[in-house]
């Protein structure tokens, strides 16, 4: 059975009582059971919250609309997998949203042209730990080959720092973590992209 068809809302995320939380977990559960009128009230309740988190990874509103359309599709396919005893349905569709947009930022920055991609290395506007001499001057190719080998969590934090230009604190609520560990993140795998790059040099 397909999901239902529906249009992706963009307003404003708020907080949940706990009886909320309780009436989404019940209604991810009858989703499982293909009950679309329970799909559609999800659906009611947290397209905001997936709009919001798909925005804050992508920052281009056409991209997290798509996206969020995916995320409802899996919803649909996906719900038996909710477990209302180890999370609630606003966390774990949150963490789906999260998941499909970081993947869409990966496939759609390896889709750019190789001259746009080498022009938003050098025009990146993330300045925070990145602004570094020893990384400035590096060839974007070197750079980008660079950021592939210092593997996750690591590699992700970099790019979205590198690519779209996520402050700390941008980065910290995209990816669902505090903000000390996205700097140590930034700051960890900067370090590594200078080992990398050293080994390269020498």
């Amino acid at each position: 059975m397909s999901a239902p068809l529906l249009e992706v809302s963009s307003t404003p995320v708020s907080a949940m009582s706990p009886d909320e939380h309780a009436r989404l977990n019940h209604l991810l559960v009858q989703t499982a059971a293909a009950d679309k009128h329970a799909f559609s009230a999800l659906y009611d309740a947290l397209a905001p919250t997936v709009y919001s988190v798909c925005l804050s990874v992508l920052r281009n509103p056409a991209l997290a609309e798509e996206v969020a359309q995916d995320v409802f599709v899996e919803v649909w396919t996906s719900a038996a997998k909710f477990d209302p005893q180890r999370g609630n349905a606003r966390s774990w569709v949150g963490r789906l949203a999260h998941g499909r947009a970081v993947d869409k930022l990966r496939s759609h920055v390896a889709a750019v042209h190789r001259d746009d991609r080498d022009a938003l290395l050098t025009q990146a506007t993330y300045t925070e730990p990145l602004e570094d001499e020893a990384l400035g001057h590096v060839e974007a190719q070197r750079l980008r080959r660079a950021i592939g080998e210092i593997g996750e969590p690591h590699s992700t934090a970099v790019a979205l720092a590198f690519f779209n230009g996520l402050t700390h604190a941008e980065l910290a609520e995209s990816t669902g973590v505090p903000l000390g560990t996205a700097k140590t993140r930034v700051r960890d795998g900067v370090k590594k992209l200078k080992a990398i790059l050293g080994r390269e040099g020498r």
